[in-house]
């Protein structure tokens, strides 16, 4: 039998075996549950949101789903050799339906907020996006950015964005609306129940591209840019990991500008 010298098990080598049972030196992660169950199924469940143009949008004319996270998430379920399933949702269940397992991540342009934060766990951005105002051309109380901001001003937001946790701070003296399915906003902005209501810029391309009714209001300065990821449950780095990783690629080798650019959304990319 070998016998082990005092200095094979002196103090530097405890140390050592200590710091590789750590992270540095242990042996490779293992892949985690969700990457596992995607690997075992050959599924990837992919939450979006089908309303919005630009990112995840179902054309109401064809009913076929475009926009840049239809693209990458095709992009994602071909790196992990699994067959796409999309899982509908919105900002408001979003993440109960990530917590609930109903998918194994958002792709549809999440943001980044101190609020989602607290139950979700985000990838490195891939886009980001200022906040701006949408009025009619016909308005008489909003004309500029300034006018938002009034006494008597009622302003909406959709139930659950990062808009409404946004200008409920900021609002200080016009009225908050807060607009839940089955209202929209473009439909309570042109009954005049609401003076404007708050988007970002992916949702704004939409609206001047399809009505000629409604006028953009920019903010004259960077008011509240927010940085969109993608969002996976808490609880497995190692997916997270992977999903990080995918977001490193894309921006490296080109699929995340290609796919920007056919959206009319590179002035928004995250390139680094």
């Amino acid at each position: 039998m070998m016998r082990l010298s005092a200095n094979v098990w002196g103090r530097p080598l405890v140390l050592a075996l200590l710091v590789c049972f750590g992270l540095s030196c242990g042996p490779p992660a293992m892949a985690g549950p969700v990457s596992d169950r995607i690997k075992a199924a050959k599924v990837l469940r992919v939450c979006i949101w089908p309303e919005y143009y630009g990112i995840t949008y179902r054309n109401p004319r064809n009913h076929q789903l475009d926009g840049i996270d239809i693209d990458l998430s095709a992009e994602l379920a071909r790196d992990v050799g699994a067959r796409l399933e999309y899982v509908e949702t919105s900002f408001s269940r979003l993440v109960v339906d990530l917590l609930d397992d109903r998918c194994d991540v958002a792709m549809f342009a999440v943001g980044i907020t101190a609020q989602r934060q607290q139950s979700l766990k985000f990838t490195q951005p891939y886009l980001q996006s200022d906040i701006y105002g949408v009025t009619t051309r016909g308005s008489r109380s909003i004309s500029s950015w300034d006018d938002i901001d009034k006494p008597g001003i009622q302003v909406a937001v959709q139930a659950g964005t990062f808009m409404e946790p946004v200008m409920t701070t900021a609002l200080k003296q016009a009225k908050l609306v807060v607009i839940r399915p089955p209202l929209t906003r473009e439909q309570e902005l042109e009954s005049g129940r609401v003076d404007v209501f708050m988007t970002d810029y992916p949702y704004s391309r939409r609206l001047m591209a399809s009505a000629d009714w409604v006028r953009l209001v920019s903010p004259p300065k960077p008011f509240n840019i927010i940085p969109y990821a993608y969002a996976v449950k808490p609880g497995d780095p190692e997916w997270l990991a992977q999903m990080d990783q995918f977001v490193a690629r894309i921006k490296s080798d080109g699929r995340l500008e290609r796919a920007a650019r056919k959206y009319g959304l590179s002035e928004i990319v995250v390139a680094r």
